[in-house]
């Protein structure tokens, strides 16, 4: 067993991994998807969310024991890097990696849970969400912030950025932190970034004027550029999807 704790809670050291050695026996209080299991569980005043990453396959097994870090230490090492430059994330707690036979056979990531108003999905589902074009353009802000601080996040979907609200501001908070770039990013770059977040163009209008004031930038130009990358992006994943839908027919 490898493992990181965060400073804050070593003085519970000792009960965070009895929590991980005993996941299987946590209640599951969470809706998790077919990939990895998320439990939520009490540690004081702390509520934690443990996510257990899915076991990798033999390829993905030797790519994370010797070349590359596990899905787990990257959420972990990632999020402190995020908090050190001021980017909101839920606080990062541990993260462990159990090896089988001398390679990588199960990984978790342990950070804080955070009760959240909505996120970014919301914001697709309801259009007339209150102070829906605010709390865009807020988003836009943040991701651009992102940017200028050289941090490319891959998996900038929907369902990835949390929204609380603090008086009359908003604050977003990054989670599955796994897929993540650092270093110095083209024009082109940051704006193919927006291209996960919505099929809606009236929404990526939002973003796009928002981005066209922040870079002193052609409103049309940042907007033709986001819609089309946001179109290939969609035709690729319906393809891909598809593709998927035969191969499991074929299979079965």
């Amino acid at each position: 067993m490898k493992f990181q704790i965060n400073s804050v809670f070593k003085k519970e050291q000792s009960t965070i991994v009895d929590l991980i050695k005993n996941f299987e026996f946590l209640v599951d209080s969470v809706k998790s998807g077919d990939r990895n299991k998320i439990k939520n569980v009490s540690l004081g005043n702390t509520t934690l969310c443990i996510k257990a990453f899915k076991k990798p396959n033999l390829f993905n097994k030797i790519a994370y024991t010797f070349f590359r870090k596990s899905k787990a230490q990257r959420s972990f090492e990632h999020a402190n890097r995020l908090l050190s430059l001021g980017i909101n994330t839920p606080t990062p707690i541990a993260f462990f990696e159990f090896k089988t036979n001398g390679f990588l056979d199960q990984s978790f990531y342990i950070s804080e849970q955070l009760d959240c108003e909505l996120t970014y999905r919301d914001l697709n589902t309801n259009l007339d969400y209150p102070e829906h074009e605010n709390i865009l353009r807020a988003f836009t802000r943040f991701t651009h912030n992102l940017h200028q601080n050289n941090v490319l996040f891959l998996d900038h979907s929907p369902g990835n950025t949390l929204i609380l609200k603090r008086g009359n501001n908003y604050q977003f908070f990054l989670v599955d932190l796994n897929r993540m770039r650092f270093g110095n990013l083209s024009f082109r770059s940051r704006i193919y970034n927006f291209k996960r977040l919505s099929v809606h163009p009236s929404v990526v209008a939002v973003m796009s004027d928002e981005l066209s004031k922040l870079y002193g930038s052609d409103y049309n130009e940042i907007y033709k550029i986001m819609w089309t990358a946001t179109q290939d992006f969609q035709s690729h994943y319906k393809r891909k999807k598809r593709l998927k839908k035969k191969l499991k027919f074929w299979i079965k």
